[in-house]
């Protein structure tokens, strides 16, 4: 998009303030300004979008699948783009694709189709997210306990030299398998570092954190929890101005507990919200299979043979209902969680996760009762 367009609804929330039937100025892919709602437009291209409201693009740092396709199982740049689009309808617009702790050959292609989808522009692509396999065995979760290994010197240098091509490349390590001089070495170098799948200490996870980790992968989830004598993980996590990623679909972490957890959270780091999502999404499968084990999804889960949770059946926009009318938080705080927060998270909070000048123009319409209407990307409409 290169010419000026305009596109208005009642209300229009820039990820700070909401504005009252303004209207949002485009131009070449980037908001140019915002119109307050008693200046009339005129003599330009106006999309009147009616009744409900404009909103920034959602920003998810931990999928693994969408519309049918694993990034595990396909691994390759023409199923990032599947997997993108697939969340597009549920108002993502910005996704870090994810693969889960596999074997180093898995590990190699995924960078290789990540660093494909980057030179290719695939929309909706941001980097990677790498979950493991450098975890703890103790909190591995539905991640494959024969896959985990401890980071190794070639694993570092693989790290690294993947971060020098990829915009941004995020990595789930657990300190059982990562020594913190690895964790300085990855962060020095310009990745992501969070804690994650771990069984450490309240003062282990702290060394990780002076170290350079700026992250917890699924506060709650597949960590040490927070205990009267050691707070773990979790305590460490709200202890300290990092982030915490945040699976809200009424399995994973109970709403009272995410409650807890925000009034407890040390900033400037925030709660933000991710998805977890599997290739089930966007799709009417009902099982599908992950390191040769069959997951079944069923009363909104997904869930292993013996019960394990396995990633999540949930869409951005579910979990911003979810925040919103089942832990009971406002709504721009539930839109802040899954736009603005992680793209602060990943540093990019000056082009995505809000609509302030510059930014792209990526944003979502929804109804007031938080329906997706509409959804574009960099001023392109694509649902």
């Amino acid at each position: 998009m290169s010419a000026m367009q305009h596109f208005k609804a009642a209300r229009l929330f820039d990820g700070n303030q909401w504005h009252d039937g303004a209207t949002l100025g485009c131009e070449g892919g980037s908001v140019s300004q915002i119109i307050d709602g008693g200046t009339q437009v005129s003599g330009a291209d106006v999309t009147d979008l009616g009744a409900g409201f404009i909103v920034p693009g959602f920003v998810d740092l931990q999928v693994n699948g969408g519309g049918g396709v694993l990034f595990n199982d396909t691994t390759d740049s023409d199923a990032l783009e599947r997997l993108c689009a697939a969340h597009f309808q549920f108002g993502s617009t910005a996704l870090l694709p994810t693969l889960i702790t596999d074997t180093p050959s898995v590990t190699r292609a995924a960078i290789a189709a990540g660093l494909a989808a980057q030179a290719r522009g695939i929309r909706g692509f941001e980097g990677l997210h790498l979950e493991g396999p450098h975890l703890s065995v103790a909190r591995k979760g539905a991640h494959n306990p024969g896959y985990i290994r401890p980071m190794e010197q070639a694993d570092l240098d693989t790290l690294i030299e993947a971060r020098a091509g990829l915009a941004t490349l995020l990595t789930t390590i657990a300190p059982e398998s990562v020594a913190t001089e690895q964790t300085r070495a990855l962060a020095e170098a310009g990745l992501i570092v969070s804690l994650g799948h771990s069984d450490a200490s309240y003062e282990t996870a702290s060394a990780h954190f002076a170290a350079g980790a700026t992250m917890v992968t699924h506060l709650f989830n597949a960590m040490s929890q927070l205990g009267s004598r050691e707070p773990g993980i979790v305590g460490a996590a709200l202890d300290h101005g990092i982030w915490a990623g945040l699976i809200a679909d009424g399995h994973h972490v109970a709403p009272g507990t995410i409650s807890v957890a925000m009034r407890g959270k040390k900033g400037p780091g925030r709660i933000f919200l991710v998805t977890d999502a599997m290739s089930t999404i966007g799709t009417d499968l009902e099982r599908f299979t992950l390191n040769g084990r069959e997951i079944v999804r069923a009363d909104g889960a997904l869930r292993l043979a013996d019960g394990t949770l396995a990633g999540a059946d949930l869409t951005m926009i579910d979990a911003v209902r979810y925040m919103h009318k089942i832990v009971g938080i406002s709504l721009q705080e539930a839109l802040r969680m899954a736009s603005l927060y992680p793209a602060q998270a990943i540093g990019q909070a000056d082009r995505l996760g809000q609509l302030g000048l510059g930014a792209e123009a990526s944003f979502v319409h929804l109804s007031d009762a938080l329906d997706v209407l509409g959804v574009w990307i960099k001023g392109e409409r694509v649902v």
